[in-house]
């Protein structure tokens, strides 16, 4: 064949890249399996960080986990615990969301500290440039915040991007998502000067209003269809 063809250049290039694809399909497939258990433990760290557990020096998250996460299981908006063919930690949360409250699969991971009981929660909303995300930790009254962690995509460094970092997620910690009748609240995200007077409330980033807005909507929305089972805690743990 004629080296200088429009034929031949055709050909080479097609092989060319069918041979540069099945390399890439080779490879993918082989660092497959690593790639998913490195996602999978980077789930486990943003579990455990809520209840304020950091793997000590030569621990791997894995065994950490395995350590403290004694059960997991699904909720649905009445309260129940339910049966579901996707594992809790399988759960897409942001699929979930999206739908009705009575239709949610709500995962809870149970978690032993040196503190007692504590259930993790998931939570997922939307910031100013993409999805903010992040894990609950609840004292086994089911109202008081033991502890939080936050995560973003995209938000703005310095500013939105402020909610990953403890000084924003610490100070959830002892505020409480019931009003004294019993009414689910959640907590405010409150500029410095605006504080509320009748209801729990942190305060926001400084120049990350609609980051932090957006946290404040993703407590309520996520939180609210646990409002039923986290009153079971606080039953069982008053008996």
């Amino acid at each position: 064949m004629n080296r200088q063809s429009n034929l031949y250049t055709i050909l080479y290039s097609a092989l060319l890249v069918l041979a540069v694809g099945i390399v890439l399909a080779l490879v993918y497939q082989v660092l497959r399996p690593a790639q998913e258990e490195n996602i999978a433990n980077d789930t486990k760290r943003q579990i455990l960080a809520a209840a304020r557990l950091t793997p000590s020096e030569g621990e791997s998250i894995s065994t950490l986990y395995n350590d403290h996460i004694t059960r997991s299981f699904i909720v649905n908006s009445n309260g129940e615990i339910v049966k579901s063919d996707i594992a809790p930690f399988d759960v897409d949360v942001a699929a979930e969301i999206k739908k009705p409250d009575n239709e949610r699969l709500l995962p809870v991971f149970e978690c032993s500290t040196s503190n007692g009981t504590k259930y993790i929660l998931p939570v997922y909303g939307a910031g100013l440039w993409g999805p903010i995300w992040g894990y609950i930790a609840f004292d086994n009254n089911g109202n008081t915040i033991y502890g939080a962690y936050f995560a973003h995509q995209g938000e703005t460094p310095g500013l939105g991007a402020e909610i990953e970092k403890p000084a924003f997620s610490n100070q959830f910690q002892g505020k409480q998502i019931f009003s004294g009748t019993g009414a689910f609240e959640s907590v405010a995200v409150v500029k410095t000067g605006r504080e509320p007077a009748d209801k729990p409330y942190v305060h926001a980033i400084s120049g990350g209003t609609i980051t932090s807005q957006g946290v404040q909507a993703m407590l309520a929305n996520s939180l609210e269809p646990y409002a039923a089972w986290l009153k079971t805690l606080n039953t069982s743990s008053n008996n």
